[in-house]
């Protein structure tokens, strides 16, 4: 009963990873830097594809719209993603023992955070969808105003849910509720994380069928009736198919996570939950990987001003090397001017005199 009334905030990892056996669990040099180079080449392009959907939403007139801010607004989910997973290798294995409660925290609270703003930022564009698709239009009638409010509730849920740990919930003082997988978190705090998602996942999922069905007999519906403008009504199937598919590689790729930490807090002991904790990182991570290749495919204007930056970017950094060599020509050119005039003067003085 003891060990329930003190609390360990000084103690490095170490102790929670001794307090959970967990001792099998160490990266060998090979294997830690091979994970980094491969990680570091995924971050990499987690964190430049991502930007560059950003960047594409802001500069094309054509995706000012909810619809693409929202969108935007999950790249940035995952440009946090990328930045986590970097964060995550490179304070892993022996390392991982190192670090401070409070490092801890914080590790995980990234990782935490940007699942839970791609989960929060589907479930706002399925409520986006849902207004336009009723009134069968292709972007809702929703305000800049409030789609900046939606985007700041997002983040702020998202921070909340990734501090929620280091707010209380957590077993450091008692030591007998700590899981195997987060050997600071409680097991209680687990099934609560894992539950809550995979009913969020149950429920964007039945969201986005029923509009896919709607729209489906909408547009059935239109075809009997219209012809020439059916192009036009289209637009919404394309951008639910989008959205689906980001949706349909989301829950692919974390709902084995998800199920694996429900089996960590409900103290399974046959499970052999730490087997799986590196292969369901690298699905986490292909995730990131997906969701720009995916916006990209997906949505033809949307690559072709990605190509567009991409051009512009070269073109850019040529103008800036030949305007550097057009001004030190200008400025060789004036030396050399300069030095010919003042000959001309010194000879004339020379003559006068």
């Amino acid at each position: 009963m003891a060990r329930h009334n003190i609390c360990y905030h000084d103690q490095p990892m170490a102790f929670f990873y001794n307090n959970s056996n967990i001792t099998s669990d160490e990266w060998d040099r090979t294997q830690l830097i091979l994970v980094q180079c491969v990680g570091s080449i995924c971050c990499c392009f987690i964190l430049v594809a991502n930007a560059m959907i950003i960047a594409a939403v802001v500069t094309n007139k054509r995706f000012h719209y909810p619809f693409y801010y929202l969108l935007a607004n999950l790249a940035a989910s995952d440009f946090l993603a990328g930045i986590a997973y970097i964060y995550l290798m490179f304070n892993t294995g022996k390392i991982s023992r190192d670090l401070t409660v409070q490092g801890y925290f914080f590790r995980q609270g990234l990782l935490d955070a940007s699942l839970s703003a791609s989960l929060t930022n589907l479930l706002v564009i399925a409520l986006e969808r849902y207004i336009s698709i009723m009134n069968f239009k292709v972007h809702s009638n929703l305000t800049k105003r409030r789609v900046t409010l939606l985007i700041a509730l997002v983040w702020g849920i998202s921070i909340f849910m990734g501090a929620v740990p280091s707010l209380g919930w957590n077993c450091i003082c008692s030591l007998d509720l700590c899981s195997k997988l987060a050997p600071i978190f409680s097991r209680s705090y687990l099934i609560f994380w894992s539950v809550s998602n995979l009913v969020l996942f149950l429920i964007m999922v039945g969201v986005y069928l029923r509009i896919y069905v709607y729209v489906m007999k909408k547009t059935v519906v239109l075809k009997a009736h219209t012809s020439g403008s059916m192009n036009r009504k289209r637009t919404p199937i394309k951008l639910i198919k989008t959205v689906m598919t980001v949706l349909g590689a989301f829950v692919i790729c974390w709902t084995p996570g998800l199920v694996v930490l429900l089996l960590d807090g409900l103290k399974c002991e046959r499970c052999e939950v730490l087997k799986f904790k590196r292969w369901l990182l690298l699905l986490a991570v292909l995730n990131s990987v997906m969701n720009p290749i995916i916006y990209s495919y997906r949505d033809e204007e949307m690559w072709n001003t990605i190509k567009n930056l991409l051009r512009c970017s070269r073109s850019g950094t040529r103008r800036q090397r030949s305007s550097k060599a057009n001004i030190q020509r200008e400025t060789t050119s004036s030396l050399k001017e300069n030095t010919t005039e003042d000959s001309k003067v010194s000879t004339q003085e020379m003559l006068k005199s």
